[in-house]
């Protein structure tokens, strides 16, 4: 695949169809770049198999059986064991013990830093988002329209073999999602994150999204970042495992990889040495006057906050795409470049009401 570009694929049917679909198109690329990666081959080591995967593979069936169906046909149609998949996406919600820490690793290549700014009548609120990963995909992602039958359709990058929903996506109802990656250590028996964030995707409102979010049967979390055409809301929700922070955005904000919230300082979590230096160097760039889509942009292409090969920080992800969502009263505009000297990439709007 050419580096420059995320490829485009499509996929729509019943759940399983849906699935496969998505499976035949990226099988490829996760069988090449994913199953080969060392710390995959750990993991799957300790985990393949287990009673855990197995107890949290039927609380996601329990809670969401079309999204673990679309699963099913993923694997089918990547020609690999659902196991595998099940690994892939789950194991930011698996725990490991002290001296599985190089397994643990699988985590830290996850960065993603977003910038939020709100709107008013004159402006459109905007969400923008450096996606960062492990260098091993980057060329390697897609650019996902979905249409399935069931559900709303929507826009979405797509890491190879995982659900969509935990980079960022726009969907039919104008709700814009964007994730960041924490590393809470209050991981319990529950729903897995990637099946909270894949649900979030069929939510009408913001509100329903936040009621998902906030369930507590979860095992993991994520950060998310929303909004909506047509709801002035920016929304920064901080969701672990054993709580969820909601905050309505007033003023321009940016967020990377750890909580922040004062009703969850009590919850023990790493905080990598490239997160603390992103989040730091992000509030002094929105501070000094972030209010456009082109300042947010300038934001997540400073250099210390844009992820690169050999950067010199603790964990090794690489930025592989950066989204940015105006969000109006009646629409979304979005464009995604793979570099910033590659904008543009895949563009579109959403026009809802």
């Amino acid at each position: 695949m050419n580096p420059s570009i995320l490829a485009r694929i499509e996929a729509g049917g019943d759940a399983y169809s849906f699935g496969r679909q998505i499976g035949e198109q990226v099988g490829a690329a996760f069988r090449e770049r994913v199953l080969g990666q060392p710390e995959f081959a750990e993991a799957a080591n300790l985990w393949k198999g287990s009673d855990y995967l197995s107890e949290l593979s039927q609380r996601a069936h329990s809670a969401f059986p079309r999204y673990h169906r679309e699963l099913e046909g993923m694997a089918g149609g990547a020609d690999v064991d659902l196991d595998d998949l099940l690994i892939w996406n789950l194991r930011g919600d698996l725990r490991f013990l002290p001296g599985m820490a190089p397994a643990a690793a699988a985590a830290l290549s996850e960065g993603c830093t977003t910038v939020m700014i709100p709107g008013d009548d004159d402006q459109p609120g905007i969400i923008a988002h450096n996606e960062d990963g492990a260098p091993e995909l980057d060329g390697g992602c897609f650019w996902l329209s979905a249409r399935p039958d069931d559900g709303l359709a929507f826009e979405t990058f797509l890491y190879p073999g995982m659900l969509p929903g935990n980079a960022f996506a726009v969907t039919a109802a104008g709700l814009v999602q964007a994730i960041n990656n924490i590393r809470a250590h209050d991981l319990k028996p529950g729903i897995p994150r990637h099946f909270i964030t894949r649900a979030v995707l069929d939510c009408h409102t913001l509100d329903e999204a936040v009621a998902v979010i906030g369930r507590e049967d979860r095992a993991g979390g994520f950060h998310h970042n929303l909004g909506q055409a047509g709801d002035r809301r920016l929304l920064s929700v901080e969701a672990p495992a054993s709580g969820c922070a909601v905050r309505e955005l007033t003023v321009p904000s940016a967020h990377a990889n750890h909580l922040m919230d004062e009703s969850l300082v009590d919850i023990p979590q790493a905080v990598t040495d490239s997160s603390a230096t992103r989040q730091t160097r992000a509030d002094e760039l929105v501070a000094a006057g972030a209010a456009s889509a082109a300042d947010a942009e300038a934001v997540l292409a400073d250099g210390k906050i844009l992820r690169r090969p050999g950067d010199g920080i603790d964990d090794y992800g690489r930025t592989l795409a950066t989204g940015v969502f105006a969000i109006e009263a009646s629409r979304v505009k979005w464009t995604v470049h793979h570099k910033p000297d590659q904008s543009n990439v895949r563009e579109g709007r959403v026009d809802v009401g």
